[in-house]
């Protein structure tokens, strides 16, 4: 059996319209990955532990 690797859950898509969505997504895939980047940086995180604070901090104060 021959299972279709993008499937329309509700609703009725047109073969075109099922090819345009493909051929965006694989646009986009292609777009992201880079054969050269080996090693990323990640930023530094959003959030921060509180156990390894310092304390209060007042709110005036420069840190």
């Amino acid at each position: 059996m021959n299972a279709p690797d993008i499937r329309v859950e509700k609703g009725h898509a047109e073969p075109e319209e099922v090819a345009a969505i493909t051929a965006i997504l694989l646009a986009r895939a292609a777009a992201r990955s880079s054969p050269t980047e080996t090693h990323r940086v990640r930023p530094k995180a959003g959030w921060r532990r509180l156990e390894r604070e310092g304390g209060f901090r007042a709110p005036h104060s420069w840190h």
